[in-house]
């Protein structure tokens, strides 16, 4: 079977934009028709400030909230990144291949060391490095699928640099992996800043859906959303951001098309109506399905032990290997 490894970042409360980017597409497609894994990827979270505290809190609510979406630990492996040592033990064979200027150039990195200068902070290293990170998460898998958001394009574009470069001076150690993406709604916006992404970390929640928002919550955050000049609905992302994410989210929540959508309203209102009441519907399942597991939190942790087992042993076997063939005596 084609593997598969994605993983979700817990630094902050996950997203409209997370679920119908990532999450869905894992439940209803990748875990039936793959060898998956999904993991809590809570070392990179690590990568600026933070408060030790609520990446904990975070990554379990993050475990928690991908088994109320539907990842069966039965048809796939649920993890979290930490608890296999394999991740860190790889990634730093991966930086001995990786150059500096490859990971200068990663747009994250550029957009971030740029805001925390601003802010007269200082840039962590593993800012810099977290890409090789990344690579390293993918590749100890064998991987042949990464299914992930447009922004991480770029990153999945180094691993198989990365792994491409390793084969050719080691020998053939690495399967060379590719991005996959949803066909909508790869990238949601945010609802009041439509030419940024919906993105969990932001300080400021008023244009962020999150998978926990009670249902009121969500209608008004929609129906607020940002539009644009004019009054009519057509898609166009370049030209109208905000009606164009509105339809893309609806067409994403509905399964149709945000161009056929468009011919079918006449008001910002009405586009912004329907679109709340198809996140709410599609969201009150997971909501629901939330609040019972973390009523039992021993039930998650016992999923997430079992998992990291089950992706230890996938994992060891290549990175052992990739030690061998990098030069490094045997334990």
């Amino acid at each position: 079977m084609t593997r598969i490894f994605s993983g979700i970042k817990p630094t902050g409360h996950l997203t409209l934009g997370n679920y119908l980017g990532a999450l869905r597409r894992w439940v209803d497609v990748d875990q039936h028709q793959a060898d998956a894994l999904f993991s809590v990827v809570d070392l990179h979270a690590l990568t600026v400030e933070h408060d030790p505290a609520r990446v904990r809190r975070l990554s379990r609510q993050a475990a928690t909230l991908m088994l109320a979406a539907g990842l069966d630990p039965e048809l796939c492996t649920v993890f979290v990144q930490s608890h296999v040592d394999e991740h860190a033990r790889l990634s730093y064979l991966l930086e001995c291949t990786a150059t500096d200027g490859e990971l200068r150039r990663m747009i994250q990195y550029k957009e971030k060391a740029a805001q925390a200068q601003a802010a007269g902070q200082s840039v962590r290293l593993s800012l810099l490095t977290y890409p090789v990170l990344m690579a390293a998460d993918i590749l100890a898998y064998g991987t042949d699928e990464v299914p992930v958001g447009d922004d991480q394009t770029q990153h999945v574009e180094l691993t198989r640099d990365l792994a491409v470069r390793f084969n050719q001076r080691y020998g053939h150690t690495f399967t060379v992996p590719k991005a996959t993406h949803p066909p909508v709604a790869a990238r949601v916006m945010d609802l009041q800043d439509p030419t940024s992404k919906m993105g969990k970390s932001h300080e400021a929640g008023a244009g962020i859906v999150y998978l926990l928002d009670e249902a009121d919550v969500v209608r008004r955050k929609i129906m607020r959303a940002v539009t644009d000049s004019g009054r009519e609905i057509e898609y166009d992302r370049a030209a109208r951001p905000g009606v164009a994410n509105l339809l893309e989210v609806l067409a994403a929540c509905e399964g149709g098309d945000p161009i056929e959508l468009a011919g079918s309203y006449e008001s910002y209102g009405a586009l912004k109506k329907d679109t709340a009441e198809a996140v709410v519907e599609l969201l009150r399942p997971v909501r629901e399905r939330h609040a019972a597991l973390a009523a039992d939190p021993g039930h998650v942790d016992d999923v997430l032990r079992k998992g990291a087992e089950r992706a230890r042993v996938m994992a060891r076997p290549r990175v052992d290997a990739a030690y061998r063939a990098m030069g490094l005596l045997p334990a």
